[in-house]
């Protein structure tokens, strides 16, 4: 495990990758809820393509369950947790991403509060896929069996206190009141931050 500087972090993954084999390149970029994943995610890419290793971003969270079906299994407040994920359907696209040309998957759109299918693609030009997720380095029945999958493997690592601030910051730009954001962030986001806490399985690199 090595400590990185975000501007280190495309040479540092790069260096890590065979370019050269015959099947796509699987990067997972995991971590809390709230630690930066989507906002580092897309100019990692962007890096890497600029390069010349085109990359594409697929985030995990396409994989939310509907809220109907959440609200059934008494789960919809829990929403985010590693249990309200097709963890099935999602593992089935990431062996597909590692062999497939071409590939639809869902994205989830925050403002819908649902997952959208066949929203995203990725092309037969891409060589790099960059995974995102709380969950791709968690070590709980089912998860665990994704780990084998990655190439290389990047956790976020940010503070209790920051990570609090940054997800009351996005509830209210949900529309959530000061309290309702504080409890929604509690309650949830950082018992799910706890959870992953307690069942890490090793990055090759951490990003702070």
């Amino acid at each position: 495990m090595m400590q990185v500087a975000e501007e280190a972090l495309c040479a540092a993954v790069l260096s890590r990758l065979d370019l050269h084999a015959d099947k796509r390149c699987l990067v997972a970029l995991s971590g809390a809820p709230g630690s930066g994943k989507s906002t580092l995610s897309g100019p990692l890419a962007q890096q890497m393509t600029e390069q010349g290793i085109a990359a594409e971003v697929v985030p995990m969270d396409g994989f939310h369950l509907d809220n109907g079906l959440l609200e059934k299994r008494d789960l919809l407040a829990r929403k985010g947790a590693p249990e309200t994920f097709d963890l099935a359907g999602f593992s089935h696209l990431c062996r597909r991403l590692r062999h497939e040309d071409h590939v639809i998957y869902p994205l989830f759109d925050r403002n819908r509060d649902a997952a959208i299918a066949g929203a995203g693609e990725v092309t037969p030009a891409c060589r790099v896929v960059i995974v995102e997720g709380n969950y791709l380095l968690f070590d709980e029945p089912g998860w665990r069996d994704l780990f084998r999958l990655w190439d290389v493997s990047i956790r976020m690592e940010v503070p209790l206190a920051e990570l609090e601030t940054r997800l009351i910051r996005r509830w209210r730009q949900q529309g959530l009141g000061p309290e309702a954001a504080l409890v929604r962030a509690r309650s949830n986001d950082l018992a799910n931050a706890a959870r992953i806490a307690a069942a890490q399985l090793p990055a090759d690199l951490m990003v702070g």
